[in-house]
């Protein structure tokens, strides 16, 4: 469920007569995301996304979020355009929280990962990283290494309940992980939470890219990372490597990779595979019974991470 914050008819009212996109035909709350509050919005003029920002979204970095993805929509990346008001601002307050909308994108994200999808998601993310370089602002990775020791902290005393020995397991490979950290890699722009559900395919082809809101600038390679962690790994948490050639064939006919990108592929993996298995084990020891989130479990990115702990070059990625 992902509507935490209710919107009666008055105060959307109120708050698109601000707008110049007509007036409300429908609305109705999202129910996929865990981040945010969003709903459908369809109006006289067409279909739109109405996004509340909750308490876990920094309000200073919306404006940097927003501004990239006007940036990367206008070099013609499919992700949404954040719809401005009359005065100007894309930003706006409603129901206590400071909200947005943006132009609707067609399509569905896949509900089971094909070969055939992992070729146009390499090729989207490349355009992504290119795209993004003309877009001057930074966000520092708020979920990069430097947190991940904390991360882990806040979760130790307590993995145990999850599997036991899970704590010491992972204090040994989070030390071996950000020592081997690679320096000096290519950075820009990236998107640090590409999943399923944030990828929309029409008619074979990739028709959106959403949720831009972990959107940082960090090493290019680890968003591949991020990306083969998500997308190439099957139910019974085996990796696909067909899949994973295909994603890096499609990136690399955009942007091939440098000897040390490659070579860095195993570290940054494994790297990935931690920062998504310790957010997942703090919120699955920190939610509350009944609360709107559903947990996932972190043990998932504990069987991935066990895969890149074996990989001893690029070669187990398909390169």
């Amino acid at each position: 469920m992902a509507v935490y914050t209710e919107v009666t008819d008055e105060a959307l009212a109120a708050f698109l007569a601000s707008y110049d996109i007509g007036a409300m035909v429908a609305f109705r709350g999202i129910a996929e995301g865990v981040e945010n509050s969003n709903y459908a919005l369809k109006t006289t003029q067409g279909d739109f996304i109405l996004t509340l920002y909750e308490k876990r979204v920094d309000p200073a970095d919306l404006p940097w979020f927003l501004g990239l993805m006007e940036h990367l929509a206008a070099q013609g990346l499919p992700c949404p355009l954040p719809v401005r008001a009359k005065d100007g601002q894309n930003l706006n307050p409603l129901a206590g929280r400071i909200a947005a909308i943006t132009t609707f994108l067609p399509g569905v994200w896949p509900r089971r990962v094909a070969i055939e999808h992992c070729e146009p998601l390499g090729a989207a993310l490349a355009r992504l990283h290119l795209a993004g370089s003309g877009f001057p602002p930074t966000r520092k990775n708020a979920l990069g290494p430097d947190s991940w020791h904390n991360l882990l902290q806040k979760s130790l005393n307590d993995a145990s309940s999850v599997q036991p020995g899970l704590g010491p397991e992972l204090a040994a490979m989070l030390n071996g992980i950000t020592n081997a950290w690679p320096q000096g890699l290519p950075t820009g722009h990236i998107h640090a939470d590409l999943f399923q559900d944030n990828v929309f395919f029409l008619n074979g082809e990739i028709s959106g890219v959403i949720d831009f809101y972990f959107a940082c600038t960090d090493i290019y390679a680890y968003d591949i990372a991020i990306c083969l962690n998500a997308w190439c790994f099957e139910r019974d948490f085996s990796f696909n490597i067909t899949k994973s050639r295909a994603l890096l064939r499609g990136y690399t006919a955009h942007r091939p990779l440098s000897d040390a990108e490659a070579a860095a592929l195993p570290v940054l993996c494994q790297g990935a595979a931690m920062r998504f298995l310790l957010t997942r084990l703090y919120d699955w020891l920190n939610t509350p019974p009944g609360a709107l989130v559903t947990r996932k479990d972190p043990l998932d990115y504990y069987r991935r991470l066990r895969f890149h702990n074996t990989a001893m070059d690029a070669s187990a990625y398909g390169l």
